[in-house]
């Protein structure tokens, strides 16, 4: 059987495991003022954070329609896919995998499984690139369903964001509960497993860091393990150092989060994407 693997631009996959594995990604959108930008296309993610501080009216994001997904579906048929596996951003946070769903219900000439990765940015990631390494070496649908359900479980994203002000322009948090954390100068810490969203807040970024560490202790030893940042590469670098003792025989990964997570976590968020090799 033909397993084609489709998954959303919120993955942060390098490009080169997108090609090698010929991996279908759907873009998000992103809305700044009167111009539509495709999440991953017509803007960097360099140019994308530098702009962001200053951007006013603050940008919006949009997931894709069923429309898209059905042509993205269609094209895999043609190219001769049995059954696609889509696997995308938390239903908890996106409305994303219902347009997939709604997309799949419409197709007659392919199978379509719609999975709920439970996960966000390299965590979705993770998964994604296993299963197309999977699908690749020609296992069963049914091997990389159980796979799937494994990785879930072991799968943990959590950030430390620099200031509330973005999830307050982004509409995800109260503006009363915004002003009240800048005034005490707390920081917010996300933590993301199994589909639950938690949101911490902490006075300091010493702590919030001291908490993410402890996080990280915790669920160690780790099968992988990348840092997360937006538009702080150099601050991303330095905290690398000091959890490459987590995967000494290998270099861990630097991912700038694509700017249709960005526009919600705003400059400054930096944090962890991490599997355990053993459930948690």
């Amino acid at each position: 059987m033909s397993i084609s693997i489709l998954t959303d631009s919120t993955c942060d996959l390098p490009e080169e495991v997108i090609q090698k594995y010929q991996i279908e990604v759907v873009p998000l959108f992103i809305q700044m003022g009167e111009k539509q930008l495709v999440d991953g296309m017509n803007i960097t993610k360099e140019e994308f954070y530098a702009r962001l501080p200053d951007y006013d009216p603050a940008p919006t994001t949009a997931s894709p329609g069923p429309d898209i997904f059905k042509e993205a579906y269609r094209r895999l048929a043609a190219q001769g896919a049995e059954t696609i596996l889509s696997l995308h951003i938390s239903e908890a946070l996106s409305a994303t995998i219902k347009s997939a769903r709604m997309a799949a219900q419409e197709m007659d000439r392919v199978a379509v499984q719609v999975i709920d990765s439970g996960q966000l940015s390299l965590g979705l990631g993770f998964m994604v690139e296993r299963v197309a390494q999977m699908a690749h070496r020609g296992a069963s649908l049914e091997e990389i369903q159980h796979e799937i359900k494994e990785m879930q479980s072991r799968t943990y994203v959590f950030a430390a964001l620099d200031t509330l002000e973005y999830l307050r322009r982004s509409g995800r948090m109260h503006i009363a509960l915004a002003r009240f954390g800048e005034i005490l100068q707390l920081k917010a810490l996300l933590y993301m497993h199994q589909g639950r969203p938690e949101a911490h807040r902490i006075r300091t970024t010493k702590k919030a860091m001291h908490k993410m560490f402890s996080w990280l202790e915790h669920r160690a030893p780790f099968e992988k393990l990348a840092v997360l940042h937006a538009g702080v590469y150099d601050r991303a670098k330095a905290l690398r150092e000091q959890v490459q003792k987590y995967l000494p025989r290998e270099e861990i990964p630097i991912t700038q989060i694509t700017p249709v997570l960005g526009a919600h976590l705003g400059v400054g968020a930096l944090g962890f994407a991490c599997m355990s090799q053993t459930k948690r």
